[in-house]
């Protein structure tokens, strides 16, 4: 009488040890999509938490006594997004103010713009800066949660492939002899669902959180872009000074 294979025989590890270097080589490769996947939703994660945190400190900056204490309120990270916002907006001002080379050179395109302007212009390209640095390497987790399934299943595919030409060559295609095999095929492609799946959750939720931190940048950058034009916010309690002896007083 033939002995049947027990359904404990069939597994991952026995499609490990039984499958090719084909089996195996997808297997390392959804392994190493999902650390991947999850050191960068982690390192990702951690990075916001600092950045929301970074983002509570934007009404102490502004009940600071001048633009010097708002700065030190701000945090002195070298990738707080606030702070940069708020240095190159005080940089761009006080380079505007500070040009004495006008009459000696040609005239230049920037030379027409304005302090509304040219300050405008500094914020919007540090916000697209720190918008980049936020996004560096979504494109992993994207990538890792539109193909892994697509990899499971060829892995899937393959293994099915191989199980029925084996089952073809034993000359035996009985149901016990078939479902083993086949079901054992379909961890590739439940293997790619759990790679994907995290990647996916990941990504939308990293996405929605950089969305809500460039709308509070856009938002302090709006202030900002007031205070160096008008000198309204910080200077709330006493008279408005004009904005060029605002931007002088930040030079000195």
């Amino acid at each position: 009488m033939e002995t049947v294979q027990p359904p404990a025989a069939f597994g991952l590890a026995h499609l490990w040890a039984q499958g090719d270097g084909v089996i195996r080589t997808i297997a390392v490769l959804l392994l190493l999509m999902s650390v991947l996947s999850w050191v960068l939703i982690i390192l990702k994660a951690l990075d916001l938490r600092r950045h929301r945190a970074q983002a509570r400190r934007v009404e102490a900056f502004w009940h600071a006594s001048d633009f010097a204490d708002g700065l030190d309120r701000l945090g002195r990270e070298p990738d707080n997004p606030f702070r940069l916002l708020a240095q190159q907006g005080r940089d761009a001002a006080a380079h505007l103010q500070g040009r004495d080379d006008v009459a000696a050179r040609p005239p230049q395109l920037h030379d027409q713009l304005d302090l509304s302007d040219w300050v405008q212009r500094a914020l919007r390209q540090a916000i697209d800066d720190c918008v980049a640095r936020l996004q560096a390497g979504l494109w992993l987790l994207a990538s890792v949660g539109s193909t892994a399934p697509f990899v499971g299943l060829f892995g899937t595919v393959w293994s099915i492939y191989h199980a029925l030409v084996g089952i073809g060559a034993s000359g035996n295609a009985g149901l016990d002899q078939v479902a083993g095999p086949i079901g054992e095929a379909l961890i590739m492609t439940a293997l790619g669902l759990a790679v994907a799946i995290p990647a996916v959750l990941g990504y939308n939720a990293l996405v929605r959180g950089h969305k809500a931190l460039v709308h509070q940048l856009n938002r302090f950058a709006h202030e900002l872009h007031a205070y160096f034009v008008t000198g309204a916010r910080v200077a709330a309690r006493a008279p408005a000074p004009a904005a060029d002896a605002r931007v002088r007083a930040l030079r000195a």
